[in-house]
């Protein structure tokens, strides 16, 4: 597996949750992000994408790198402002890994399994999936389309992940969702407890 960069896209408001970093919320007693940060140890480097005051991150030590494009460009914003990113200042690093703040249960073999299905396939892209579903934001991603992004969110003005990726050819790497879904996202009162409930039942998940 060649060297990548880990992008957190922690840019996602809790607003069913009551507000906040839904990534500073804790599950099993630790912050999700720090459970996902764990995920990302074996790249090269790790950065995060959000907007506003980074000092709320300090404490994570972690680059905080915010939008460029104007406007509430959804997460594709995030993914192009990590491929800039690596290209600025780390030009050694070909791919980015992102992964969502608040999916507290990522697969331990994140990295190599979208890195070898993109390889297998053929495909610049990879992204994560299960339970018939696919999850565009776990992904890899290609710091050579930077530009090509930048044309779709600043001028086209998409949103869509998936659109974009379907655009270039996206290779998918399939986990189990049983006994519980790796991708399961913190977005509502239900998930947290869902997520608590799960933490406990499986305590090094």
């Amino acid at each position: 597996m060649p060297p990548m960069l880990g992008l957190v896209l922690a840019g996602g408001q809790a607003q069913r949750l009551g507000g906040g970093d839904k990534g500073l919320l804790a599950i099993g007693g630790r912050p999700i992000l720090s459970r996902v940060l764990d995920r990302l140890a074996p790249c090269a480097a790790v950065i995060l994408s959000a907007n506003g005051d980074p000092a709320r991150f300090a404490a994570f030590g972690l680059p905080v790198v915010a939008d460029d494009v104007p406007g509430f460009a959804g997460p594709l914003a995030g993914v192009l402002a990590g491929l800039d990113w690596a290209a600025a200042h780390r030009p050694d690093l070909a791919h980015v890994l992102s992964a969502p703040a608040d999916c507290p249960f990522l697969p331990g073999d994140l990295p190599g399994r979208l890195h070898t299905a993109a390889w297998d396939a053929g495909r610049p892209l990879a992204c994560a999936g299960s339970g018939g579903r696919r999850h565009p934001v776990v992904a890899l991603w290609p710091v050579a389309l930077r530009h090509d992004l930048r044309r779709a969110v600043a001028d086209e003005r998409l949103h869509k992940v998936g659109a974009w990726m379907d655009r270039h050819g996206v290779a998918l790497a399939e986990w189990p969702d049983a006994p519980f879904d790796p991708f399961l996202n913190v977005n509502t009162p239900e998930d947290f407890s869902a997520a608590e409930r799960i933490a406990a039942a499986h305590p090094h998940a």
